[in-house]
């Protein structure tokens, strides 16, 4: 009985077999490359259209024999979100070896561009592609322009630095982020008027810089009685947040809101409740911060946290490893795919 190729089984190999043509041959049909008589790629074609074959991708990797090597540069510390996102890579460890595709981890101060610049300098030549959580900086904008030039592609992570000749960013739209979490500080707030604090790891981060924007704008333009004092820098470290919070909070009786802008959320969540504990009887301070962790989980159960602005760490560890293999393939990013969204999530919504 003759052996029926379906689509879901079907490879290079099966093709090849089929046309009776090396597996070199159906490769070089499949991507319109010389050097193949015009009878035999009417042949290989023809296998293709009888069996509806869609190209095997890790089988084409194979076939041409290629292996790439990735880079994600992130911040070192403990990040519980950039922790998340170093999971999920290591979870795609299956799908990236049919690709013979590496991911290596290089851990590094995000917050100091000159260390920044350094490491990504120090990865030129070595690497197929760069994903890098990045500080919009002279230095490091010049870092990741070399890195262009050299021939490796560049994919800003979680934070982008749009006046590089990076390649594409992966990320949330930090602008709308920022205005959902105003509107949501604004709103939980009601009808009281008093302060707003603001604790971002550092506002050389553009998503930092980017979310602060657009909070500010929603305060000003919806919320007249509320004043959003300056901008707390922790760093995302839980001891210099607590710390820069607990002052704040002392020294102003009349802070009603909070906006955590990136991680240190340990440390903001101590002085808040620190303050509570020898403030009996005034009202909560609504806080509002980024992501679900384990960590924001509990808070939110606690009550806390009024609400945490969720991106997926999963979507976008995965987006980046895919855009950049389009990238290094030449081949187009499906954009709508690797858009990445956000969620209000509440303690009543938790996933």
């Amino acid at each position: 009985m003759a052996e029926t190729l379906t689509a879901s089984a079907l490879t290079l190999k099966d093709i090849a077999r089929e046309a009776g043509v090396s597996l070199a041959t159906v490769d070089r049909v499949l991507h319109n490359r010389p050097g193949v008589r015009p009878e035999t790629v009417r042949r290989v074609k023809a296998a293709i259209e009888r069996n509806s074959f869609q190209p095997h991708v890790a089988a084409a990797e194979l076939a041409r024999g290629r292996a790439r090597r990735f880079a994600f540069v992130m911040p070192s510390g403990p990040n519980p979100f950039m922790q998340q996102i170093e999971a999920y890579l290591g979870e795609m460890s299956g799908w990236l070896s049919a690709r013979r595709l590496s991911v290596e981890m290089v851990a590094t101060d995000v917050f100091d561009p000159s260390v920044l610049a350094a490491s990504l300098e120090a990865l030129s030549g070595d690497y197929d592609g760069v994903a890098v959580v990045a500080l919009d900086h002279p230095t490091v904008r010049a870092a990741i322009n070399d890195l262009v030039d050299a021939g490796t592609q560049v994919v800003t992570l979680v934070s982008d630095v749009p006046s590089s000749r990076r390649h594409h960013y992966v990320g949330i739209d930090n602008i709308s982020a920022g205005r959902t979490a105003g509107a949501l500080v604004g709103r939980l707030v009601g009808q009281k008027s008093g302060k707003v604090a603001i604790v971002a790891g550092s506002q050389g981060l553009r998503d930092h810089a980017e979310r602060i924007f657009g909070f500010n704008q929603v305060m000003a333009s919806e919320f007249p009685g509320l004043s959003v004092l300056p901008v707390l820098e922790g760093r995302d470290q839980d001891d210099r947040s607590e710390q820069v919070l607990a002052r704040l909070l002392a020294k102003h009786a009349d802070i009603v809101g909070l906006y955590n802008v990136g991680a240190g959320t340990q440390g903001v969540a101590k002085a808040l409740n620190d303050k509570a504990l020898s403030d009996a009887g005034r009202d909560k301070v609504v806080f509002v911060g980024h992501d679900v962790t384990m960590l924001t989980r509990r808070l939110l159960l606690q009550g806390v946290m009024d609400a945490a602005i969720s991106q997926n760490p999963g979507h976008e560890a995965r987006a980046a490893v895919r855009v950049l293999l389009a990238l290094a393939r030449g081949e187009p990013i499906l954009r709508e795919q690797e858009k990445i969204r956000i969620d209000i999530v509440m303690r009543d919504n938790l996933p």
